[in-house]
This record gives C-alpha cells, structure tokens and sequence, in this order.
C-alpha cells in the first residue's frame, strides 16, 4: 500500500447516489478517483468536479483486482449489491483495498462479515451499510444497549418520509416476501407476520409495525452480541399509513417471483429518488429498544436528515475516518467508529424522551 496520500474510489459513482457522495467528498476537499462501467458517464461527471476517472466492469476478477492495485479504499455504491458486493470484495482483497459499501440488502452484510477472517489477515477493513443504511439504526443500537446489563432482547424501527431512487424501490420490493423473518437465540428464524404487528412509539403518535428482514438483523447482532432482534419496517411516521394487512397482502403477493420481478421491473422505471427540495425537506426516524426478561428496559430515538443527504455525509466521514484510523476485520459503523458517529452528521438529534 502506498505511503502517499491514500487514494480511494468510489465504484457507481454517476447513479444517484454516488453523485452526491461524490459531490460532498469534493465540497469536504477529496478528490475521489470516480469509477464505474460506463466511461461515457463517467467522463461528464468527472469534467464537472474535475476529477479522474476509471472505468471498468466487474466481471474480469483479474482485471477488477488490477484496476484497484493503487486504490486504498473504495467506496461501492453500484447496486443491486447481492450481484455486485462479492466481486468487488474479494476484488479489495486481491489488492489489500479497504471495502465499504452502502448496501441495505442484508445477505450482503452477512456475506462481508463472513470475510472477517480474511480482512484481518490482510489487516483490511470490510465494511457494509456506511450510509442511512444501517448508520442511523447501528449507533443506536450500540447506544441503548450499553443502557441495560445483559440486554437480551433488541427491537428496531426505522421510518422516513423520502421518495426512494429506483435501486431502493426495488430492494424494497425483494425484501417485502421476507416480512416475519427475526433473530431468536442467536439465530435467524422466522414469525408468522401477522401475529408480531408492534406498535412502535413515535413523537407523532404510536404506529402499528410489521416485522421485517432489514440489515440490522445481522449488523446489530455483530453489533451488541444481543440474542434476540426484531426490526420493524414502518410505512410512515405520519398517520393516514396503509395498515400492516396491506403491506402484509403485499408480501405475499410479492413472494410470487414473476409478480415480484415485474413490480421491480416498474419500480426501477418510475422511481426517481427525492428531488433537491425533497433532500433538504426530507427527514427520518429511528426508534431502538432493549429489554431483559425482568422487565429491565432502555429505548431511545434518532432524527435524521433525509436518507440520501444523509448517506452522503455519512459514506464520506466513514471514509475519512477508515484512512485516519486504520481499522481492521469485518465491522459495522458503531464498531469502528463508535455509537455517536451519526451524530457527526449535522441536523442529527438523538433523543432519550420524547419530545
């Protein structure tokens, strides 16, 4: 690894995403090597910050692992991340590159921590979910469950009001057949959905939940080592929401493949993310509770800026504190980086009672 100035890279930088992470990282004085498939896009993107670019595709291991020989760190953002996270980690390996990522898909957070061996070995770091996706959600964990000894139980809420990018509408869809799936004794299982509906108190008013598959079943677990999690995918904080049976109907509907390929199909066309007043207006909400079985509890909220604007800064931090700090294995955010690391985030409030 070089002993100059560590170059990184972010991988899909002209999607939506990727743009603004490249933007904020210029505006924090970065100068990020831009990469992706196509050089057509790149080239605009990098004649607008003036930056460098590279361009290549993932389906050459020798040529992805050569194409990161002088990279530090790259920062993935090119989905859908169960078909791009693999190659591209085991690519950082290859090259002893620092990986992070910022995936929200759960079988790729379970995937980077099973490298954790490999990372340490090469004194690495591999690290997924460095935006909303499992930032706000994993410091809070951390944080609550240093409130309660021996917490065996961990429940988790997240909630936001944004219009999601094509690439999250169709994760989102993928995920809705998994709706019932927890962690109980340490292993991942599931429910029957209809029977664990929670009502989840929010400042505007308790909200009816489902259980849902989010990426803190396997990030919170590494996480606080808590036995027992629950996350819960809450429609909107506001009141008018669609109930649960609605969004369980569409679970399984969803589960049929064909339905569910065509409704992704469609998500990827129509959605376009939140426009510019949309990422400024945006906000979030993150509710987190531990409990012991003798009644012992502790539950905390996080207020966050909108998911996109949020990734953004977020993803950049991380990277300025990966190539500061040196952290080495397969971690999650709150464990490189601490449980007040999404409060480096500005228009964050974390709050112990409700307002």
């Amino acid at each position: 690894m070089s002993a100059e100035r560590p170059t990184w890279m972010i991988y899909g930088a002209y999607g939506f995403t990727g743009q603004h992470i490249a933007r904020e990282a210029v505006k924090r004085g970065h100068r990020p090597l831009l990469a992706g498939r196509s050089a057509k896009k790149l080239r605009a993107l990098a004649a607008e910050l003036g930056l460098n670019y590279r361009a290549f595709s993932l389906d050459d291991p020798a040529a992805l692992a050569g194409a990161l020989r002088d990279v530090d760190l790259v920062l993935h953002c090119a989905g859908p991340f169960a078909e791009t996270a693999a190659p591209m980690r085991l690519a950082c390996l290859e090259s002893h590159t620092n990986y992070l990522d910022i995936t929200g898909e759960l079988p790729v957070f379970a995937g980077t921590f099973d490298l954790d061996a490999e990372a340490r070995r090469h004194s690495l770091l591999l690290m997924s979910g460095v935006g909303f996706d499992v930032v706000p959600s994993d410091c809070l964990a951390r944080y609550v469950s240093r409130h309660v000894r021996s917490a065996d139980h961990l429940e988790i809420a997240v909630t936001t009001n944004t219009s999601p990018t094509g690439g999250t509408a169709r994760s989102a869809l993928g995920m809705l057949p998994g709706v019932g799936l927890v962690r109980r004794d340490h292993a991942l299982t599931r429910v029957n959905p209809r029977e664990a509906v929670r009502e989840i108190p929010l400042p505007s008013g308790a909200v009816r939940a489902i259980p849902a598959p989010l990426p803190d079943l396997v990030s919170a677990y590494h996480s606080t080592y808590i036995p027992n999690i629950t996350t819960y995918l809450v429609y909107s904080f506001r009141r008018g929401a669609p109930p649960p049976g609605v969004l369980l109907a569409l679970a399984e509907v969803l589960a049929i493949s064909p339905v569910r390929w065509l409704a992704q199909k469609l998500a990827g066309l129509l959605a376009r993310g939140p426009s510019p007043e949309g990422m400024q207006r945006g906000r979030s909400l993150v509710w987190a509770k531990v409990s012991r079985e003798d009644g012992a509890c502790f539950e905390a909220w996080l207020e966050t800026p909108e998911p996109y604007r949020l990734t953004a800064v977020a993803a950049v931090r991380a990277v300025e504190r990966v190539l500061a700090e040196r952290p080495i294995g397969a971690l999650t955010p709150s464990q490189a980086f601490g449980e007040d690391f999404v409060l480096e985030v500005d228009g964050t409030r974390r709050y112990d009672e409700m307002p």
